[in-house]
Order: structure tokens, then C-alpha cells, then sequence
């Protein structure tokens, strides 16, 4: 089975939402890692206070063939071919992986199934 490492960087406002949609859409386990978005714009300040905008990265590491089913899912539910660049998503193809979880592999097995079918 080839996996990849699919990443999607979003608002850390809707971070619950797009693991739902990620989940929903077969994505088991997630990492989520939390970060500061750092644009080409100037920082806004209000009141001596520099606003950034925090994110959440979510790694996840899927089969080939079900990473597409949820970067579809993602893309459809944040508007990313939108312009305003509110989400970054991509993949990352693995050569090796070790440590994923027995049932998890079972789960990504019958996803896979269901696709093919």
C-alpha cells in the first residue's frame, strides 16, 4: 500500500470543521500542530498590537487512493481554488512508514474497498 502525508494549513478558527470533513471522508488519526500565518501583506496593528493569524496545520498520513477522496472533500468545504488563499492543502508521497496502528490499516483496507467498488 503507498501512503502519503497530506497536509492542509487553515484558520485555526475551523480546524474542528476540516478534521470533521477530513474524517467523514475516510482520514483517520490527525496531527495538528498550531502556528502563525505570515503573509506577504504588512502585520495589521491596532492599538500598538500586532494581529497575526493563527493556523493549524493537520498532518494525516493515508493511503494514495483515499488522500485524493479527502483532499476533494477539503477543497469543496474551504473553497480553496478561491482567491483568497483562506487554506493551503497538499501531499507528500512516503516511502516508508512505520508505526501506524493495526486497526487504522484495517479501516484504510475497507475504505479502499468501498472505492473500488
Amino acid at each position: 500500500m503507498k501512503f502519503v502525508a497530506l497536509v492542509a494549513i487553515i484558520n485555526e478558527e475551523r480546524e474542528e470543521e476540516a478534521v470533521k470533513v477530513a474524517k467523514e471522508a475516510g482520514a483517520g488519526a490527525v496531527t495538528i500542530l498550531k502556528g502563525r500565518n505570515l503573509g506577504l501583506r504588512e502585520k495589521k496593528i491596532f492599538f500598538g498590537l500586532t494581529l497575526e493569524e493563527n493556523v493549524s496545520l493537520l498532518l494525516f498520513i493515508l493511503p494514495r487512493k483515499i488522500s485524493m477522496v479527502v483532499m476533494k472533500s477539503l477543497r469543496s468545504a474551504f473553497d480553496i481554488d478561491d482567491s483568497d488563499n483562506s487554506a493551503l492543502i497538499f501531499t507528500i508521497p512516503l516511502g516508508h512508514v512505520a508505526g501506524l496502528n493495526i486497526e487504522e490499516l484495517h479501516k484504510f483496507e475497507s475504505e479502499i474497498k468501498n472505492i473500488l467498488s
